[in-house]
C-alpha cells in the first residue's frame, strides 16, 4: 500500500471515530425534547416526572388537555392527538428529539382494544416519528410478547400478539429504537431494588417491576447509545440498584436486522 493511500485510510478512520464520539455525546449531553404518548396513564405519569427531573423538555400527547393539565400544570407542553388518527400526530412530532410510548389497550374489545392501540397506534407513532426524523423511539411493550399461548392472549384480546406486531412495526420504521418488555407492573418508589435485564423472552414465572422503576429504564435509554436497537425484558428483585446504566445496556445484543 502506498504512503498516500495509508494516510488517506488513517484520515478516514479518524473522521469515523470523531463522528461516533460526537453521536455518543449528543445522547448523553444536554437533554432534548421528548414526546410522551400515554402521558396521563400511570406509567406515562412516572415517565413524565422523571424526564422533568432530568431536565428534559416534555411534550405530552393527550386526548384530554384539561385532564393532563390537572396532572402536570405548566411544566409540560400539551399536544392534543390520538394514536388512532395519524394526522393528529404530525404537529407533536415536529422538532422532537425522542418519543417514549407508554400507550396500552383499555379493553379486550371496542375502540381501544389491543389491535387498535398496541399495534396500529404504535405503528402510527412510528411512521410519524420516521417522517419527523426523530432520533430515538422508546417503546414500552410487555414480557411474553413472543409467547402466543400465554393466557393473557385468551383473556385480553390477543394483547401480546398485537404488542409484538407493534414492536415489529417500530423495527420496520427505520427509527432508532429501544423496546422494553416489563414484567407485571406495580407501584413503589424508584431505585429501591435491583434490575434484572435479559433477552430472549424466556418464560420466567411471575415477575414484577414498579412503574417508577420502568420509567427509570425508559429515561436512561435516552442517555446511552448502547440501548439503541435493543429489545429486552426487565423486572426487579431485592438488591442494589443499577449504578452504571451504560455498562448494563452494553451487555445487550442488538436486534437482528429486519
Amino acid at each position: 500500500m502506498s504512503v498516500t493511500r495509508k494516510i488517506a485510510l488513517i484520515g478516514t478512520c479518524v473522521l469515523a471515530l470523531a463522528a461516533c464520539t460526537s453521536g455518543t455525546a449528543s445522547m448523553s449531553a444536554s437533554p432534548g425534547i421528548v414526546l410522551v404518548a400515554g402521558a396521563t396513564g400511570r406509567t406515562g405519569t412516572a415517565v413524565v416526572g422523571q424526564l422533568l427531573t432530568e431536565g428534559y423538555t416534555v411534550r405530552a400527547l393527550v386526548r384530554d388537555p384539561v385532564k393532563a393539565r390537572a396532572a402536570f400544570g405548566d411544566r409540560v407542553s400539551y399536544f392534543t392527538g390520538d394514536v388512532t388518527d395519524p394526522a393528529t400526530l404530525t404537529p407533536a412530532m415536529q422538532g422532537a428529539d425522542a418519543v417514549i410510548s407508554a400507550i396500552g389497550a383499555k379493553g379486550a374489545k371496542g375502540p381501544s382494544r389491543p389491535e387498535v392501540i398496541d399495534y396500529a397506534g404504535v405503528r402510527n407513532l412510528a411512521v410519524a416519528a420516521s417522517v419527523a426524523g426523530v432520533r430515538q423511539f422508546v417503546l414500552v411493550s410487555s414480557r411474553s410478547a413472543t409467547q402466543k399461548e400465554h393466557p393473557l392472549n385468551r383473556m385480553f384480546g390477543n394483547v401480546l400478539i398485537w404488542k409484538l406486531k407493534g414492536e415489529d412495526a417500530l423495527r420496520a420504521s427505520g427509527v432508532p429504537y429501544t423496546i422494553i418488555r416489563p414484567g407485571g407492573l406495580g407501584n413503589g418508589e424508584p431505585g429501591e431494588k435491583a434490575f434484572v435485564i435479559e433477552q430472549g423472552d424466556k418464560s420466567a414465572g411471575q415477575t414484577t417491576i414498579a412503574r417508577s422503576d420502568l420509567a427509570t429504564v425508559c429515561v436512561q435509554a435516552l442517555k446511552h447509545p448502547e440501548a439503541l436497537n435493543r429489545t429486552f425484558e426487565v423486572n426487579t428483585v431485592d438488591g442494589s440498584p443499577v449504578t452504571d446504566w451504560r455498562a448494563r445496556f452494553a451487555e445487550l445484543k442488538p436486534d437482528p436486522s429486519m
